[in-house]
């Protein structure tokens, strides 16, 4: 399928690796310019080259923490004029109810709910002025369904989904289109931390967390960078207009929902 993308530009966070990587691939494969982000210099360079000579793409790379002022000031600057917007972070980590504090709330609200706020406030506009535009922000299976050890990733990532319910609905008469993309578990560096993490709490191979996580889902597999990404570019796609302010789910049936 033809997305009718070809020659926007799109400014894609996060995309040395994982997730942000599967969007970035997927977008140069449909024709997009790209701006890709991330922390490590080194990762991010080596990321763009190779999307440049499969795809024959322009990459401009920043190497900055989006989620600083200062960092997302320099993203903005050299994003410029920016067709698709797709935002991604990594989620604060884990832990209880009682260990949290104002302090660790503040992070994670800063990271995966303001930041993507701040990118949507200052790139959207253009958008609007050119009469269309697209935004993917990547959140999570758990605002669909929370994940009892993850509640600063559920409160602040429930956030900004109630903040693109109603945005999404006000900016869609000027032709811009605003949807969320929840990944369950991928098969990333991120799970590959989790499963490490419960491999050495239960004295067992990664091998055989990994497999008992799979058992849980009904696909029986975790997820890939590239159908994650796939995903993401046909919602960046001229197709993909009359999805307005939706929370699509990719965990291969693990959130147990009707709706």
């Amino acid at each position: 399928m033809d997305l009718g993308i070809s020659g926007k530009r799109a400014l894609v966070c996060a995309s040395s690796r994982g997730l942000g990587r599967g969007c970035a691939e997927a977008l140069a494969a449909a024709g997009c310019d790209l701006v890709m982000n991330a922390r490590g210099a080194e990762a991010l360079e080596a990321a763009a080259e190779a999307i440049r000579s499969a795809h024959g793409v322009t990459v401009t790379t920043v190497a900055a923490d989006v989620t600083s002022e200062g960092g997302r000031a320099e993203l903005i600057e050299i994003a410029g004029e920016t067709d698709i917007l797709v935002t991604n972070a990594g989620g604060p980590p884990p832990g209880m109810w009682n260990e949290w504090g104002r302090d660790d709330f503040i992070v994670a609200l800063d990271a995966n709910m303001l930041t993507p706020i701040a990118l949507m406030t200052a790139l959207i506009p253009g958008m609007i002025d050119r009469g269309w535009g697209r935004v993917v922000n990547i959140t999570s299976q758990s605002v669909k369904a929370p994940i009892p050890q993850l509640g600063l990733s559920n409160a602040a990532r429930t956030g900004l989904t109630g903040y693109v319910a109603g945005t999404a609905r006000q900016v869609a008469p000027q032709g811009v289109v605003i949807n969320n993309l929840l990944p369950g578990i991928h098969a990333t560096d991120r799970a590959d931390a989790l499963d490490g993490g419960v491999a050495k709490a239960e004295g067992i191979s990664i091998e055989e967390a990994r497999a008992r996580r799979a058992a849980t889902i009904p696909a029986r597999r975790y997820g890939t960078a590239e159908e994650f990404g796939q995903m993401c570019a046909y919602l960046c796609s001229q197709q993909a207009g009359f999805i307005v302010g939706q929370n699509i789910l990719m965990d291969g049936g693990a959130t147990n929902a009707t709706l």
